[in-house]
């Protein structure tokens, strides 16, 4: 049963497997690089939605010192603390979920792309759907004439534990559709670099080493977007990173590459940024007490004749 949003996101889906399929079949690359290469026009496509986000740190950025003010004289009313800061960011014009409206935004990319892994992507990868690309014993199909040369392995095969009996008729209900797929080729191009199936959930060395990758440009990307000092939201960015774990242990290895591109997109998005417009320098006390004219001289009191 195919889930809702799938259906909801079927335009979705089926744009996404199209520039993919585009990117490997046109213009040549891997589909680890078609991936890659999606993800960068993905971020590229949503910058106006970062310059809005931009706009709303830098707001914030800028009346730290009064929202700092407001928390202090509140501090001991929480009711009337959340009033009193809206109504300041109404005032001033400031959106404070800014920051979040790119994240938002790349959410429904996100839940396409794992479906494109687990269907349309398999069948452009490997002649169908319901395995893995690594699962499909490509050899044997490769040295296989005909669908009945091919079925002649089926013993073999799953004694050798290279496949289930139910993944061996998969296969070879697909046979004719998989078979061109293996012409002149080592591989259907699963692999990329030292991951070795996009289309399947890492395990082992694999999959430690991407969720270092993804925890590492997490966190940095996490820090260098934070928009104040705040304490707790650098503790909230220091610790995200690893809630997701759980969750992103059980979806294909390409969708872990897509996160991690995105991640070294905002690091170095941000660094642009930082460089280019640069946060407003924001007043201490002592600055703010230096900035003040002096006290005007008391006025001399005329004396009665």
């Amino acid at each position: 049963m195919i889930p809702l949003e799938a259906h909801i996101l079927q335009p979705l889906i089926d744009a996404a497997n199209a520039v993919l399929s585009y990117f490997h079949f046109n213009i040549g690359l891997q589909w680890g690089f078609a991936i890659v290469l999606l993800t960068i026009c993905t971020r590229a496509l949503l910058i106006p939605l970062t310059y809005k986000q931009l706009k709303g740190m830098r707001a914030l950025q800028a009346f730290q010192p009064q929202i700092k003010a407001l928390q202090e004289k509140y501090k001991n009313d929480r009711q009337r603390l959340s009033q009193e800061m809206m109504n300041f960011y109404k005032e001033n014009k400031i959106n404070p979920l800014a920051s979040c409206i790119p994240l938002l935004a790349q959410l429904p990319i996100f839940i396409t792309l794992f479906y494109t892994l687990k269907g349309p992507l398999r069948e452009d990868m490997c002649g169908q759907e319901s395995m893995s690309c690594g699962d499909v014993p490509f050899s044997a199909v490769q040295n296989s004439a005909t669908a009945a040369d091919f079925e002649k392995q089926k013993s073999a095969l799953v004694a050798a534990g290279d496949v289930t009996a139910n993944q061996f008729d998969n296969v070879l209900h697909h046979f004719s559709t998989i078979k061109p797929l293996t012409d002149g080729v080592s591989n259907f191009g699963e692999k990329f670099f030292f991951i070795p199936d996009l289309t399947a959930n890492a395990v082992g060395a694999v999959l430690i080493t991407l969720m270092i990758l993804y925890v590492g440009t997490q966190l940095i990307s996490g820090m260098i977007t934070a928009t104040t000092g705040d304490r707790n939201q650098k503790i909230l960015m220091m610790v995200l990173p690893f809630i997701f774990i759980p969750f992103i242990i059980s979806f294909p290895a390409g969708l872990v590459v897509y996160w991690i591109t995105t991640n070294v997109w905002t690091i170095g998005q941000q660094a642009a940024v930082n460089k280019f417009i640069p946060a407003p320098v924001v007043p201490t006390p002592e600055m703010a007490a230096a900035a003040k004219p002096p006290p005007q001289p008391p006025k001399k009191k005329k004396r009665r004749r």
